[in-house]
């Protein structure tokens, strides 16, 4: 039994003071009133946990996703990965062979007065500052009645522990003919479809299949926005290997040197919070990480999330204790990111051996072993396993930015993934600078840039709603267009100016935004 008190604890870090709190309402406050997020179905009340995307947080979102498409499947090669789009419902029995139907739980507690129910382990970690994941109900019933924790809303006692299964079921057919669930994860659907994709792609071990969609987890308490949910996105592989490969990735060559942040189990044991720098050769050298694959993805993980704005120092890979790492895994380790409401896992890494397809093998008595070299094998399977929204929310907090001076609060999103890349303006509202600023605004649209255009309000005005929205680039149309063919770029970072020739207008913001110049490179 381990128990982490304050900071030492990873999951949530312990509470928060106001100051610290107050960051996260004020990332909220902004991205509900600008777009990027809403409660789902709010004008009639809504349901916990479950919210929708905006006009600004789905073009985020979009990109986000594309961004992970071509770093970790269109650009692979060696091993290649495979995408799929699979059923978001499941039968019982295929969830029931996978595990989750007896083991996707989580611990919960009742008020004996008011009846509210909510996460025991969360209840104590928020009340004690003890980290608990992993223990069993009677553990944490203990813990609650030795230190006398009553209910947070009406202070009255509480129920013994005990375990809710987290799947939200479905009947499919008439009168309820087939018992289904929503899937829990993306990752099922692979390992059903996995010898459909092997055999129709003539694939050879070792290969990844990936896909990106929807889950469900029936959530005993959402909470902290977009951080714990009941309905999300999920960017999973599955990569397949030969056991006898595990040691050797044809790639890892490219990433050996990258340095990455680990968390031991030998440091939490100690109660130790800050994690160890290696690079990706060294972890697998001194036996940190299980195998070559996941030395891969965790250093693959590691350029990303630095891609995205958020900074190195603020993420690290923790190796997750036996009594909470999850029922298929041989070893996972979660990617977590330091917010202003505590450490928040974004990606699980599990080494899931062959449970997976073992298992299906065994209930639906289909041979799911592959051909090698003569020889059949089933294969062995890391899976870096990412979540959306999650990542969503670190990145609007790590890319927020107080008044330095302007006036207003602004987003610093990296130009890749801003849900805007440009915000076309004319300097007044006057012919012929509106024409010419629409159709600037077209020619941009037309070679594929994400742009929008505004003339209503001061120009000072229209800067500003672009920081705040975290617009790259504005491109303004002044009185010297109609004349020299040129536009102003203003940099939302340094809000310096740049005049250039109209013509090259798409070729420049095209390079500022994949990074082959910068914007000082033009003044």
């Amino acid at each position: 039994m381990v128990f982490m008190e304050g900071k030492g604890k990873s999951k949530s870090g312990g509470r928060k003071g106001k100051e610290e709190s107050s960051l996260f309402d004020k990332v909220w406050t902004l991205a509900n009133h600008r777009g990027f997020v809403f409660p789902s179905a709010e004008i009639y009340g809504g349901i916990a946990g479950i919210y929708d995307l905006g006009p600004l947080g789905a073009k985020l979102k979009n990109n986000l996703v594309q961004a992970w498409r071509e770093f970790f499947v269109l650009r692979e090669t060696n091993p290649p990965v495979y995408e799929l789009d699979g059923s978001t419902i499941l039968p019982y029995d295929a969830l029931k062979a996978s595990g989750h139907l007896d083991s996707f739980t989580d611990p919960t507690v009742s008020c004996l007065k008011c009846k509210k129910w909510m996460r025991a382990d969360h209840l104590i970690e928020d009340s004690l500052g003890l980290y608990v994941e992993g223990l069993s109900p009677e553990e944490l019933t203990k813990i609650i009645r030795e230190n006398n924790l009553v209910c947070p809303d009406c202070g009255d006692g509480l129920s013994d522990v005990s375990v809710f299964n987290l799947m939200l079921g479905v009947q499919v057919g008439p009168a309820g003919g087939q018992t289904a669930f929503l899937r829990p994860e993306t990752a099922q659907d692979i390992f059903l479809d996995f010898k459909r994709v092997q055999q129709s792609m003539r694939a050879k071990l070792p290969f990844g299949i990936a896909q990106i969609g929807r889950s469900y987890r029936n959530e005993i308490s959402p909470r902290q926005g977009l951080i714990r949910v009941r309905e999300f996105t999920q960017m999973e592989i599955e990569m397949f290997v030969h056991p006898r490969e595990l040691g050797s990735h044809p790639s890892f060559g490219r990433v050996r040197d990258v340095r990455i942040r680990i968390l031991t189990r030998g440091q939490q044991m100690k109660g130790e919070i800050e994690p160890v720098e290696m690079s990706a050769g060294e972890s697998l050298e001194k036996g940190i990480l299980p195998n070559a694959y996941m030395a891969y993805y965790l250093a693959k993980e590691t350029l990303f999330y630095k891609s995205l704005g958020i900074p190195y120092d603020k993420f690290h890979f923790r190796h997750m204790m036996p009594e909470e790492t999850p029922f298929y895994s041989g070893g996972n380790f979660d990617l977590e990111v330091e917010l202003s409401i505590g450490r928040k896992e974004i990606v699980g890494n599990a080494y899931r051996t062959s449970y997976d397809l073992s298992n299906h093998m065994k209930k639906s008595g289909k041979d799911l072993s592959v051909d090698f070299d003569g020889e059949k094998v089933v294969p062995e399977v890391v899976e870096p396993s990412f979540g959306v929204e999650r990542a969503i929310y670190c990145i609007l907090e790590h890319c927020y930015r107080e008044d330095d001076g302007r006036g207003w609060s602004w987003f610093q999103f990296p130009p890749k993934i801003a849900p805007l890349t440009a915000l076309v303006v004319p300097l007044v509202r006057k012919e012929p600078l509106t024409d010419i600023s629409f159709k600037t605004y077209e020619n941009l649209k037309e070679n594929g840039i994400d742009v929008e255009y505004d003339d209503r309000g001061s120009v000072g005005k229209r800067y500003a709603r672009a920081d705040e929205i975290g617009i790259p680039f504005c491109v303004t149309i002044d009185y010297d267009t109609p004349k020299a063919n040129t536009v102003t770029i203003r940099d939302r970072d340094s809000r310096k100016q740049v005049v250039v020739n109209r013509d090259s207008l798409t070729e420049t913001i095209s390079k500022l935004v994949s990074g082959v110049i910068k914007f000082e490179d033009l003044l």
